[in-house]
């Protein structure tokens, strides 16, 4: 064959070339292809991608609005804290497929340096490790592992922060009340978010382990007190120990500081709490309200036995939260109960003004009208007593001695109803909730003869309205209402909305919002008898015969009120606590009325639950809360506290 004659086999070789040269062509093709795809079309997500990666974005916690009485002087702050969060993935490790995660050499270098207990750290292990088995986005998110620690952990924990990659110490602040049970059950208390609630609050921008009001003034006005939370963005390395930041790793703002809660400006005067715990520290459990007839605030609101809101809200610990909620709940006397808005009661004999009210402004009865008590009435095939034998009695002096027989005449006699007692004390806000706002309100019960009909299966007896002519039977009512009705018949007849927030204010003292008195209804009460119940009100506390004279006499305070007994429903009786039989058979001792008597300016209610008669135990407490709110009243306004003087 020639040299010059081409071989057969070269055209099959050529042919071969170019498959072979299309086929890496198509191949680089795909390649420039897909870079561009990487580099161009979808540079900015996989860079997205890659910062997610370096960047952790750590939560800045906010801080809690301040709560502070009419004067200044905080009532609910916050102390600085330092809480511990961990990664569950940074401590947690999965050694084989489909066996449960287990914990890394960090997390037992932390529990080293915490000296955690056994118990401690068999839970904390076990949670961790849940969340990690669970999956989802938990594991790469920080969670609360441990509140409150001490400074001595902090400093550890922040010298051995590189060995430690996924645990942060974020400075937080605690609630902290300083006046401890001082207006607890008025501001509340704190608690955690617990899962079921943080499910709900997530939306909200809850987080786990953060606080949330749960009573009081803490709850209802949790909105403007929590603040807004801030953020921070840090760049981590793959073990998660934070580098130092560069410039165009981070896209966007790096930090966004976090926003303080409100303020709030209370009516309530921190001293005058102080005065009333004080004056009610010899009684076991009662409540009692003072309020400004003027205007409706709250000057005073104390209900007992208290608690302490620090040892609830988590700032010493879950142990300690969980025996004081075990203590609070096994107790008889019921701590956790707000006795002046949440608890209702028979008022007893400081009904009795409401009653003559309905009287005179029907035209039944004028104040010359007499009865003769005897001590007791017979009303059909019943007997219904009195404190004692009055003799002649008008309606001056049936209120000033508290006559039973001369209420109870104004029904068997004169022809009051129920309704009309039921119609006056509507006027006067019983029956409804008062709409302060804080904690569970009760309404009380202002009983018509329709609702005693339905209630006792079509019967309606007389002797119903009997009862309720001197507030018993199923009239009841709560502390502040009656403290608000009082304040009306003090102010001459204005009924006003309860105000426990003066204003909302800044973390710099500016006003954000102010509240001014609120008018809830003019309860039309005429002048002449206004005077009438005013004069046999300051008989009652201020001459001989007077239900509270004995104890007017050896404080000599300007007071106008009525003392009351009411009975309760009797519990059965045994020989296992005589204690607590003697004690829970004993009828309630209550205190209406307010001063100075010339131009009242407060109106005071006291309840002492189970303590007997009103003179002997409600008056008492009573006439010296107005006295060490007058002693206050001079002292602030630069004069001597006026000298005790006994009457003769």
């Amino acid at each position: 064959m020639s040299v010059l004659q081409q071989r057969p086999d070269v055209s099959e070789f050529r042919r071969r070339f170019k498959w072979l040269a299309l086929f890496q062509l198509l191949c680089f093709g795909v390649l420039v292809g897909r870079l561009f795809q990487l580099q161009l079309v979808q540079a900015e997500d996989y860079q997205a991608i890659a910062r997610e990666n370096i960047v952790r974005r750590v939560t800045l916690a906010t801080t809690r609005g301040i709560i502070r009485d009419r004067f200044g002087k905080p009532l609910a702050a916050s102390r600085p804290a330092y809480n511990l969060y961990v990664t569950p993935k940074r401590v947690t490790q999965v050694d084989k497929e489909g066996q449960p995660p287990v914990m890394t050499p960090v997390w037992a270098k932390l529990v080293a340096y915490l000296n955690l207990g056994d118990e401690e750290v068999g839970r904390l292990e076990q949670k961790l490790v849940a969340i990690v088995a669970e999956g989802g986005k938990r594991k790469d998110q920080q969670i609360l592992l441990k509140e409150d620690i001490s400074f001595d952990d902090v400093a550890v924990l922040s010298t051995h922060a590189h060995e430690l990659p996924g645990i942060d110490v974020v400075d937080v602040s605690v609630r902290f009340y300083p006046q401890k049970s001082v207006g607890a059950h008025a501001l509340g208390y704190m608690r955690e978010v617990d899962p079921e609630m943080l499910a709900e609050m997530r939306r909200q921008g809850y987080v786990e382990g953060d606080h949330v009001g749960a009573s009081g003034i803490e709850r209802s006005w949790e909105s403007y007190l929590r603040g807004t939370r801030g953020w921070e963005k840090v760049i981590v390395d793959a073990r998660g120990a934070r580098r130092p930041m560069r410039p165009g790793i981070i896209d966007g703002p790096s930090r966004v500081d976090p926003i303080p809660g409100r303020d709030l400006r209370l009516s309530l005067d921190a001293d005058v709490q102080a005065a009333i715990e004080r004056a009610m520290r010899g009684e076991l459990a009662g409540g009692a309200a003072l309020v400004d007839v003027e205007s409706g605030q709250i000057l005073g609101l104390v209900s007992k036995p208290g608690y302490d809101p620090n040892q609830l809200s988590g700032g010493s610990g879950k142990g300690v939260v969980r025996d004081a909620f075990q203590r609070m709940f096994s107790d008889q006397l019921k701590p956790a109960l707000d006795k002046t808005v949440s608890g209702a009661y028979p008022p007893g004999s400081t009904w009795k003004p409401f009653t003559a009210l309905a009287a005179l402004e029907k035209g039944l009865i004028d104040k010359n009208v007499r009865t003769v008590c005897r001590g007791f009435l017979t009303f059909g095939k019943r007997v219904f007593k009195c404190t004692q034998a009055h003799g002649s009695c008008d309606l001056h002096r049936a209120i000033a001695a508290s006559c039973n027989v001369y209420f109870y005449q104004l029904v068997a006699t004169y022809g009051v109803t129920m309704d009309m007692i039921a119609e006056v004390g509507g006027r006067y806000g019983f029956g409804r909730r008062t709409g302060i706002g804080i904690n569970a309100e009760a309404s009380g019960r202002m009983p018509t003869k329709a609702w005693m009909t339905l209630r006792n299966k079509g019967q309606f007896r007389q002797g119903y309205t009997v009862n309720a002519a001197i507030g018993q039977g199923a009239t009841t009512v709560t502390v502040l209402q009656l403290a608000l009705a009082y304040a009306a018949l003090a102010n001459g007849g204005t009924l006003y909305q309860p105000q426990i927030v003066q204003a909302v204010e800044t973390a710099g003292g500016d006003v954000v919002q102010e509240f001014q008195p609120r008018v809830r209804r003019k309860t039309n009460l005429d002048p002449k008898f206004r005077t009438l119940v005013h004069q046999a009100l300051l008989s009652g506390v201020t001459e001989i015969g007077g239900t509270a004279y004995q104890t007017w006499r050896q404080l000599g305070v300007d007071v106008a009120g009525k003392t009351g007994t009411a009975q309760v429903s009797h519990k059965a009786t045994g020989s296992a606590d005589l204690e607590r039989v003697y004690y829970f058979n004993r009828d309630h001792a209550w205190f209406a009325g307010y001063a100075p008597t010339t131009k009242p300016e407060v109106a005071v209610v006291v309840l002492i639950e189970h303590g007997g008669g009103g003179s002997k135990h409600a008056a008492p407490v009573a006439l010296n809360i107005v006295r060490a709110w007058e002693d206050l009243k001079r002292k602030r306004a630069g004069e001597r506290p006026r000298p005790l003087e006994v009457t003769p």
